[in-house]
């Protein structure tokens, strides 16, 4: 069973960036999350407990987290929660940990700009990532036929307002 959760929080450790010997991109961090809730009593915000979550991302999300997130971001991440138990001697705990899906800024916190990352071409070895097997060729006009109820023709580019 996978559990997927949402966490925001405030980014609270410096960005870990590394690669495996395969040449698997991964980055990590901590992440503070803690709740507030308003107290009638006092009339005022009150901080809850924090929860620790270790943040975990790979690949193109892991290149893409290292360039864009710093210390003390707020952020917000969806992925699968992983739990585990750990020893070191004497002392024991659990790490709470969130493989990431997707992250990116807290907009509640602040502004971003958003920078599309581009990929490099698919080598000619094998097919596109993108490619749909069997596709019908391009028309006289050099524009690719539908496929599956999609347009033949891309729309526009629209300019995103982050």
């Amino acid at each position: 069973m996978t559990d997927t959760v949402t966490v925001a929080g405030l980014v609270a450790t410096q960005i870990r960036h590394t690669f495996t010997s395969e040449g698997l991109e991964i980055t990590s961090f901590r992440l503070a999350s803690t709740s507030r809730r308003y107290d009638r009593a006092s009339q005022s915000w009150v901080d809850g407990e924090t929860n620790w979550f270790t943040i975990t991302a790979f690949r193109q999300l892991a290149a893409n987290v290292h360039a864009s997130i710093e210390k003390g971001h707020r952020v917000i991440a969806t992925g699968r929660l992983r739990v585990r138990e750990w020893q070191d001697g004497e002392k024991r705990g659990q790490d709470v940990e969130v493989v990431a899906d997707a992250l990116g800024p807290d907009l509640a916190w602040g502004q971003a700009q958003y920078t599309r990352t581009s990929r490099p071409a698919a080598p000619e070895s094998r097919p596109a990532l993108h490619a749909v097997p069997d596709a019908p060729a391009p028309d006289d006009e050099g524009a690719a036929a539908d496929v599956e109820g999609f347009p033949a023709e891309a729309p526009e580019a629209v300019p995103v307002p982050f």
